[in-house]
């Protein structure tokens, strides 16, 4: 018998991913590889004073066959509300299926996080120079999954260890961060075995967890003092909530309040379809940190 939760997180999936594929207004590289780059989407309505900018960090679990053109209908669905958008790409894990686990290997270290890095750090120029009415002090940082992961990462490199190379002196200039179904708990994620223990193979394998851990886990770089909300569906198998809540208590035990909005009925995928109604959760807590 087919598990129901099975069938519907199918067909969730099936409407995210089927819309067609959205071509940016520009794109700008931010380094030599062809995974450095960012795609640039104008803003469809409102004036044309400046609006804020919505930086976006797409899923996939870190693996190479996942990249930026299933969340282009979602950058798309932010453009048509008035927002720059800037949808980025970043170096992932291998094609090849991993010896250790189903399906490609998860992300590559560093790599995967000097691009999110790098990316953050030049989009304010690559942004002014590509479209002027992206107001480059109102921007917000938001990702799907895996890529939940990296938006809660990106804003808190201040807070990464000393020595590391994607430390920044001071918190980077942002209205906030929404985090949609994030990976934001390491541990509790390979406890869940989520994304056929993804977490671990974006940090090189079981033997360098522990010790990369305080450099890549959201959960471990806290408090950051950026606003900070989570939006998370109750019904969702790939990220089950219990990472997202874990996130929450582990910022609460911080001293930082952290938002969380769970929602009824709702899995993985909704949150970035612009056909469904938690897309219109997601844009009402990114419209206010960003306006």
């Amino acid at each position: 018998m087919t598990d129901p939760a099975v069938e519907r997180d199918a067909a969730e999936a099936a409407s995210a991913l089927s819309h067609p594929p959205v071509a940016p207004d520009a794109t700008a590289a931010y380094g030599d590889h062809p995974d450095q780059v960012v795609d640039f989407y104008a803003p469809r309505a409102g004036g044309r004073g400046p609006v804020p900018l919505v930086v976006v960090l797409h899923g996939g679990a870190w693996r190479a066959p996942y990249d930026r053109g299933h969340i282009t209908p979602f950058a798309d669905f932010l453009a048509r509300r008035g927002f720059a958008v800037a949808n980025v790409e970043y170096r992932r894990g291998s094609s090849l299926p991993h010896q250790d686990a189903e399906g490609p290997v998860a992300g590559r270290w560093p790599e995967t996080f000097d691009d999110v890095a790098a990316a953050l750090d030049a989009l304010p120029d690559l942004a002014a120079r590509t479209f002027p009415q992206a107001d480059t002090r109102r921007v917000v940082v938001t990702g799907h999954s895996a890529g939940g992961q990296l938006a809660l990462w990106a804003a808190a490199r201040h807070v990464l260890p000393y020595g590391s190379p994607w430390r920044l002196s001071c918190a980077p200039v942002l209205r906030g961060v929404v985090a949609l179904a994030p990976i934001a708990d390491f541990a509790v994620a390979e406890a869940l075995e989520v994304c056929g223990g993804a977490s671990a193979q974006l940090l090189g394998g079981a033997e360098h967890f522990a010790d990369r851990l305080p450099y890549a886990d959201p959960s471990a770089l806290l408090p950051t003092g950026i606003a900070t909300a989570l939006v998370q569906g109750r019904e969702d198998i790939v990220v089950p909530a219990r990472v997202a809540e874990s996130y929450v208590a582990a910022a609460a035990r911080a001293g930082e309040l952290v938002g969380l909005t769970l929602l009824d009925g709702v899995g993985h995928f909704p949150l970035i379809d612009p056909a469904a109604d938690a897309c219109a959760v997601v844009l009402e807590e990114i419209a206010q940190l960003a306006w």
